[in-house]
């Protein structure tokens, strides 16, 4: 048996490594900071216009004439398990923090900002989808989102 080993490759053909991970490093490391930082500065503004999602890269506005208001409510996920986040399609999901868009268990789309299960509010939109959220104080925000939505 005769063995034959590769031959060296250019170090110019191994150039195109950095070029290609340098960039991929900085992106990662930049969307995780952004996760990190949205999840422990998310804020959620209500007006008169509308709702809009502060944090990470999944923040947007959401105006009132999209907001199913009469039906938005605090959610528990024992008792209501379907409405429980199933799969990440587009979004970042660490320990204690769930952004972006999911699967609920229902089949339905989710736009999340939940760090604590046991805050979570849902407020359902015209546009196919609801978006559960995780403010401080929920009842504070359901009446603000009332109040505002008149």
């Amino acid at each position: 048996m005769n063995t034959f080993s590769i031959a060296p490759a250019s170090a110019k053909a191994l150039w195109f490594l950095p070029a290609i991970l340098i960039p991929v490093f900085v992106l990662v490391a930049g969307i995780t900071f952004a996760s990190i930082h949205g999840a422990t500065k998310a804020q959620f503004e209500v007006s008169p216009d509308g709702l809009r999602l502060r944090g990470d890269l999944y923040g947007r506005f959401i105006p009132t004439s999209e907001l199913r208001v009469a039906e938005a409510r605090r959610v528990d996920f024992s008792v209501n398990p379907e409405l429980a986040p199933s799969w990440k399609t587009m979004g970042t999901g660490l320990p204690g923090y769930q952004s972006g868009w999911f699967r609920l268990k229902d089949g339905s789309r989710g736009l999340l900002y939940l760090t604590d299960r046991s805050r979570a509010v849902i407020v359902p939109t015209t546009s196919d989808y609801s978006v559960l959220v995780s403010p401080r104080d929920p009842d504070a925000f359901l009446s603000a989102l009332r109040r505002a939505h008149r």
